[in-house]
């Protein structure tokens, strides 16, 4: 069976798989396992014994959320981006955003009580999470952060979030999210 598998990954490329009844189109990377690649964002979920499936896409430099959405074929509200950024005091925290949304910087600032939020460079996200910026996750973070989440997130029954590489999101229940991470719940959500 191990030799049999690359064949019959390499023969899944583009094919249709059912997610919850949606039917996802997606690319295949053969160089990982069915059970997608190891990242330090997936040894946290299989730590914590959450439920996710993997979904590998090729990636876009600046394509964002409407790239990952497009190529696994499901609405980018349902996408969620990990987001860095830092207070008026330089301490990091992550937040918790729709594809399809941004943040209102001052209105997450107010709920939180600070006098200012902002994004962090892509260098200090690096430092911060151990992830580069398009391949961020909040989970298996190199330091612990605070976790703001956008509070409409948990009305969607499936969310896809990058699961620590660029190029690649696990599909999760956002009440999983809820409990694993115990984030702040915020309402900063502005359309694009």
């Amino acid at each position: 069976m191990g030799e049999a598998l690359p064949v019959l990954v390499a023969a899944a490329a583009d094919s249709l798989r059912r997610d919850r009844g949606k039917i996802t189109r997606m690319r295949h990377d053969t160089s990982y396992p069915e059970t997608g690649p190891e990242t330090p964002a997936t040894k946290f979920l299989h730590k914590h014994r959450i439920a996710h499936s993997n979904h590998l896409y090729e990636y876009e430099e600046h394509g964002g959320t409407k790239v990952s959405a497009r190529e696994l074929n499901v609405a980018e509200h349902a996408v969620v981006k990990t987001l860095v950024m830092e207070d008026e005091n330089a301490k990091p925290l992550i937040v918790l955003m729709h594809g399809d949304r941004k943040v209102s910087t001052k209105e997450l600032a107010r709920q939180i009580g600070v006098k200012k939020v902002g994004p962090c460079t892509p260098e200090d996200a690096l430092r911060h999470t151990g992830y580069m910026v398009g391949g961020c996750s909040p989970f298996g973070t190199k330091k612990i952060l605070p976790v703001h989440l956008e509070k409409s997130i948990l009305d969607l029954p499936l969310v896809y979030i990058n699961g620590g590489r660029r190029g690649y999101l696990v599909g999760v229940h956002p009440h999983d999210i809820l409990s694993v991470l115990q984030p702040k719940i915020v309402e900063c959500a502005l359309k694009e």
